[in-house]
């Protein structure tokens, strides 16, 4: 058997293979709730052979939107909304996760295909905020979150975390990645507080922690809990591998069961050194110096270089992102391009090219 097509346990989940939906931003859902484009854009994927789809960014708090189209789970109503999808994913024997997230700084813009970048009060924008009062380049400037705030974030964060396994999720994400608001926490080039929340890296890592133990009591022993992680500012003075090595640790300590490892976006300036796996090295040097499960993501796209990660001990899973976007029957066909007979919906057997002996 392939190693992506190989089953993988986490505590008491098991995912059938290791071809997994990265979380992709929609924009598609009004006032935080999702509807029928979630539940087809997820459901292809589900339909399409993925061992776990990873739902967007999903805000704790109306607040913590990157957009006024994204969704959210500070509500009964978007719990429903969502347990339509997960409840049609799970007839299709995948497992569905969603990334709980804040977008701090970076939060109140209007949706990508709009005529202008950042939401007005009338549009139903808000005042982003952050670690510090320091903006993303060509954003409106944040205000500065106080320590009351960051407990009610903790409290939020718990919150929405039961609502997703209300909603029917199977796996929860915290998103620390991408510049939204713990990057910027972890990041010294966004975070210039000089309380518990700044200066050491144990203190930049707080809010994070916090939250992590927070989640992990809420949802008790038995449900998968990962962190998005950007591994690297690609900028000097900013975050960088060795933080990230550590910070794993101690999330690992923390009950997190892996690491899913991504990099950039916290400076809009910093070069990054794009190409097929160009985040690879980094998830390899978390999973062998932490010693804690780590999932692979960027450009990855044909399923021979997707086995190899795994085969050369660099992750334990693959996200893909846009590759699914281009083709929600990603893992069948990556499935039969490594001659592996998996599962298919009955309703597309007729479509199959490589069947069992």
């Amino acid at each position: 058997m392939t190693q992506l097509f190989s089953p993988l346990t986490l505590r008491s989940t098991t995912f059938e293979n290791r071809a997994w939906v990265s979380p992709m931003c929609q924009y598609s859902a009004h006032e935080g709730l999702i509807g029928a484009w979630h539940l087809v854009h997820l459901g292809s994927f589900a339909t399409g052979g993925a061992g776990l789809i990873m739902a967007e960014a999903t805000a704790v708090t109306a607040e913590g939107r990157i957009s006024i189209g994204c969704p959210g789970l500070w509500n009964d109503e978007q719990v429903m909304a969502w347990r339509t999808v997960t409840d049609f994913v799970h007839t299709q024997r995948s497992k569905i996760g969603v990334q709980l997230a804040h977008a701090g700084r970076k939060a109140s813009t209007m949706r990508p295909w709009d005529s202008h970048p950042f939401a007005s009060a009338d549009e139903g924008g808000w005042q982003a905020v952050a670690p510090s009062a320091i903006a993303f380049e060509g954003y409106p400037v944040p205000r500065a979150l106080t320590t009351d705030e960051i407990d009610e974030l903790v409290v939020a964060f718990a919150a929405g975390a039961r609502r997703a396994l209300d909603a029917g999720f199977d796996v929860l994400e915290i998103h620390a990645a991408h510049g939204y608001l713990f990057h910027e926490f972890l990041s010294p080039l966004s975070n210039e507080r000089d309380d518990e929340y700044g200066g050491s890296l144990e203190n930049r890592a707080r809010f994070l922690l916090r939250v992590v133990e927070a989640v992990r009591h809420e949802v008790g022993e038995d449900v998968v809990v990962m962190v998005r992680i950007s591994a690297s500012d690609y900028t000097p003075g900013g975050w960088d591998i060795a933080e990230s090595v550590e910070l794993s640790r101690w999330l690992r300590e923390a009950g997190v069961d892996l690491i899913d490892v991504s990099s950039g976006g916290n400076v809009a300036s910093a070069t990054i050194p794009l190409g097929p796996g160009y985040q690879v090295h980094f998830a390899h040097q978390i999973r062998e110096k932490a010693q804690v499960p780590t999932a692979s993501v960027g450009l990855i796209t044909d399923a021979a270089h997707a086995e190899q990660i795994l085969n050369d001990g660099s992750a334990d899973a693959v996200f893909l992102a846009r590759a699914f976007l281009r083709n929600p029957r990603w893992a069948l066909n990556a499935a039969e391009t490594l001659h592996e007979v998996i599962s298919w919906p009955v309703q597309f057997e007729r479509a199959r090219t490589v069947r069992r002996p």
